[in-house]
């Protein structure tokens, strides 16, 4: 008992963040993904509104002071930009980057999350210091206006409706829905997060979405293929050391990546910075298999939770499942199609484009997923056995390929097939955890080995178009060099250090182009559509879904 009354206390005693609270009259949902869901980003609005902070705080103005207060009695908390004093009287100052709400008589006005803001540091300052305090001030840089907000009974009843709104929200499981004003979403740094657009698409098919989630990401991804290269951190820099070459930097904030292969190491130093960057760090084996990824996430439990309670539900697994078998193999067909369309099909390539047509139809009447693994067995062997007949007969005979095999390979094509997947499994698992999800709990792969049910799951849409599409073409071009690309050991083939560096590059460069999404409409790099069909997939159990697992290839 003494246990749940010390948590019910510390539960009454936690403050809010004032900021919070102008975040909750700009849209609640926003402030649910802050407080609750603790989901932030930082754009470019959020690093000038800093860097104008940063500005003021050089200023030398005997009267000017920079405050931080915590109110037990209203239970919040905040810092107040500037506290000026004239005729005597104490004046919040909040410090605003943009411009001032105009009235219908174009008269200065501030913004209605603005002035909640000032109100509750004023309100924050009468209980924590005791004063009165008559009115707040803020100062819009955008048009140099300055807008006085008066304090009365009106304005501390609505910080204290507000205060009690936002109580209630954090102890809600449940995300409310998106605002009704769609110019609040275009402004909004967590619109990737919230994806505002597509919850309106999912709702209403009609809808014409605009792209507010990030077309690309222009940072790097760097591999480290090279065995014994120390990677180290040297101020707000990432240091590379390569045996027999000179010292590389590179700034933390142009890396979204660091892949170490084979037996590269880091530091632990630069290990905590990357965490704290968002760098994902990843680890491949010197024979081309995923080993795992450095886990950052913190927070976002009540997500977890959501995703937890969904996918316990058979019903739900089996609903994705079905999705997801039909995406990978109407894209695995549609990928033979193109074969069939360039080339003099062969007879067990029309016939395999045929029989999976078939078995595409029984897909959605699947009743469990032991079932459903028998159709996408069934599948894969169609596909896996029609897949040589894309092979130009122009190619070298050493990088032709007859069936499936890994663990190890045992020629060179399921060679770049292996070496492919783990690529594609680090970045699934990169998204997934840049979105806060558990890739422990998937709904249709079971745990039976090192790899993520969840990563695994989330494979299947992308193993056509990242991999099977690029390894073929570069095949067909005869872009390998079928002795110094390889390592064959016994009837083993590995990729050598150079072939390694050439896969990577085919397929980095085919992450940077771009794919129109069929449900949305709009165009993104592979890169960012993997992150996208995370979101998507999160959206199914969040009363948004509707628009996962339809990137199927053209």
């Amino acid at each position: 008992m003494q246990i749940l009354e010390h948590i019910e206390l510390s539960t009454k005693l936690e403050t809010i963040r004032v900021s919070a609270l102008h975040a909750l009259a700009y849209c609640p949902r926003l402030f649910y993904l802050e407080e609750v869901e603790e989901l932030y980003t930082q754009d470019a609005a959020v690093f000038a509104g800093r860097r104008l902070h940063a500005e003021l705080e050089k200023q030398e103005d005997e009267d000017w002071e920079e405050l931080f207060l915590t109110s037990e009695e209203l239970g919040i908390r905040g810092r107040v930009d500037a506290l000026r004093t004239r005729d005597g009287e104490t004046i919040p100052y909040e410090h605003k980057r943009g411009r001032c709400h105009r009235d219908e008589n174009k008269q200065p006005q501030a913004w209605e999350s603005d002035k909640l803001q000032i109100l509750a540091y004023c309100c924050l300052l009468e209980s924590s210091l005791g004063i009165h305090i008559k009115e707040g001030r803020i100062r819009y840089h955008a048009d140099d206006v300055l807008v006085h907000i008066p304090l009365d009974d009106l304005g501390r009843v609505a910080v204290r409706e507000a205060i009690e709104k936002a109580r209630n929200l954090r102890q809600s499981t449940h995300r409310p829905p998106i605002t009704d004003n769609e110019r609040l979403c275009a402004r909004c740094s967590l619109a990737p997060v919230c994806l505002p657009e597509e919850a309106r698409l999912a709702h209403d098919r009609e809808w014409q979405p605009i792209r507010l989630f990030p077309e690309d990401d222009d940072r790097q991804i760097i591999h480290v293929l090279e065995p014994g290269t120390s990677v180290g951190r040297t101020g707000e820099q990432i240091k590379i050391a390569r045996r027999n070459q000179p010292l590389e930097t590179v700034p933390a904030r142009q890396v979204a990546q660091l892949v170490l292969h084979s037996y590269s190491q880091i530091s632990t130093q630069a290990l905590h910075f990357c965490g704290e960057q968002g760098i994902g760090v990843h680890f491949i084996s010197g024979g081309g298999r995923y080993l795992g990824s450095f886990d950052t996430r913190n927070g976002s439990i009540q997500r977890r939770v959501r995703q937890y309670t969904a996918l316990s539900s058979p019903d739900i697994c089996l609903e994705l499942a079905r999705k997801l078998v039909i995406c990978r193999a109407q894209g695995q067909r549609k990928f033979l199609m193109r074969g069939k369309g360039k080339n003099k099909a062969s007879e067990k390539l029309t016939k395999a484009i045929a029989q999976m047509k078939t078995v595409l139809k029984l897909v959605p009447l699947a009743k469990s997923l032991e079932s459903l693994l028998g159709y996408e067995g069934n599948l894969a062997a169609l596909y896996f056995d029609a897949l040589p007949d894309l092979i130009s007969p122009d190619a070298p005979a050493e990088m032709g390929f007859d069936i499936r095999n890994r663990r190890p390979p045992k020629d060179r094509f399921n060679c770049l097939l292996g070496f492919g997947y783990a690529l594609l499994l680090k970045d699934i698992m990169n998204a997934i955890l840049i979105v806060g999800l558990e890739p422990a709990l998937g709904f249709y792969h079971q745990p039976r080995s090192q790899a993520a049910p969840l990563a695994l799951d989330l494979m299947e849409i992308f193993r056509v178009p990242l991999v099977d599409m690029i390894i073929t073409s570069s095949v067909n071009r005869n872009q390998w060099d079928i002795k110094t690309d390889f390592n064959i050991r016994g009837q083993q083939v590995w990729l050598s250090e150079t072939g390694k560096r050439k896969f990577v590059e085919l397929y980095e460069n085919r992450k940077q182009e771009t794919w129109k999404h069929p449900a949305t409409g709009y165009s993104l790099t592979y890169r960012r559509l993997l992150e996208l069909e995370v979101r998507l997939l999160e959206k199914e159990w969040m009363g948004e879904g509707g628009l996962f697992g339809q990137l199927i290839v053209r």
